[in-house]
């Protein structure tokens, strides 16, 4: 299988596209034996993705699944990305200086939503790709369609959206203030251009999310998520350590608060009185969107939007 690979990898170099039969034999290489994706073999198929010009779809597909898989669930615990996996998949899409395929766009965006956690170093990387795209018209956010600098189209709008509540981000629902500066900036380097209808409801129900959003989830951290399934794994651990351990990770105290906490009705009047909380916007929070709003010197129309919605949703 090695000196086919080799033929076609020379195949590709002088510039003839990946094709749907290509890409079934390098699916059978790939996972060949055991159905682990090797860093070996994840590097080669990202050394193909860069000679390959207009490529398959189903290329595009294999290579996504088989990276994502990589990055994401080839070391324990599965779903927690860890900072060398992070490192790895950023140099890998930087190898000729910049992120230029779909394939690897698709990458980033999968990762997260297959992912319980990332690094932040990579949630921020992921969001600049798109940013820059957007300012620079120059990226990978589609196939087939010019990009126009200084303008959204439907196509960042559902890669931001993917990006924004992905599991592995900032949590289910959730959106965090780089988020929230980065649809700012967006908002504000594109007014007034042609851009795609649902800009506007992504920019308000996301910054609208980050001000107003109520959410007691918090994801482990990965040196967490290790501690936990290492004492999963434990045959030997008593009640005593049992409780003793537990309590030391953020989500077994949550579960022991729940068993041994409070009864249901004073846990449901609880909750209800921090959603509420939640949706009143707070002194910090105004003096941030006050500062957004100034920046400029005027109100425009999805600040306007925005506004409305959030005094919709405190009353």
């Amino acid at each position: 299988m090695s000196f086919e690979f080799k033929d076609l990898a020379a195949q590709i170099k002088s510039s003839q596209p990946i094709t749907a039969r290509d890409t079934l034999a390098l699916r059978q290489w790939a996972w060949a034996s055991d159905g682990v994706i090797t860093q070996h073999e994840a590097e080669r198929l990202f050394e193909l993705n860069s000679f390959g010009k207009s490529n398959a779809r189903e290329w595009v597909d294999m290579f996504v699944e088989a990276i994502s898989e990589f990055v994401v669930n080839q070391q324990q615990p599965k779903g927690y990305i860890s900072e060398a996996n992070a490192t790895w998949l950023m140099a890998q899409i930087d190898r000729d200086g910049r992120l230029e395929t779909l394939a690897e766009l698709e990458v980033l965006v999968k990762v997260f939503e297959r992912a319980t956690n990332a690094p932040d170093a990579l949630k921020t990387y992921a969001l600049r790709q798109i940013e820059n795209t957007v300012l620079q018209g120059d990226g990978a956010t589609r196939s087939g369609t010019k990009l126009r600098p200084g303008v959204i189209d439907e196509a960042e709008v559902v890669l931001l959206r993917r990006l924004l509540y992905a599991s592995g981000g900032s949590g289910p629902g959730c959106v965090s203030v780089e988020e929230a500066e980065l649809l700012f900036r967006l908002k504000d380097a594109t007014l007034g251009a042609d851009n795609a209808p649902g800009w506007q409801q992504l920019f308000v129900q996301c910054v609208g999310n980050h001000l107003m959003a109520h959410s007691t989830y918090r994801q482990m951290d990965r040196d967490q998520a290790i501690q936990s399934e290492a004492f999963m794994n434990d045959t030997n651990v008593r009640l005593g350590g049992f409780l003793a351990r537990s309590l030391r990770l953020p989500s077994w105290r949550a579960t022991m608060d729940a068993i041994f906490g409070p009864d249901e009705e004073t846990k449901i009047a609880a909750r209800e009185a921090a959603e509420a909380r939640s949706a009143q916007v707070t002194p910090l929070e105004s003096a941030w969107l006050k500062g957004k709003f100034d920046a400029d010197g005027q109100l425009d129309p999805l600040e306007e939007a925005l506004l409305a919605f959030v005094k919709a949703e405190s009353t």
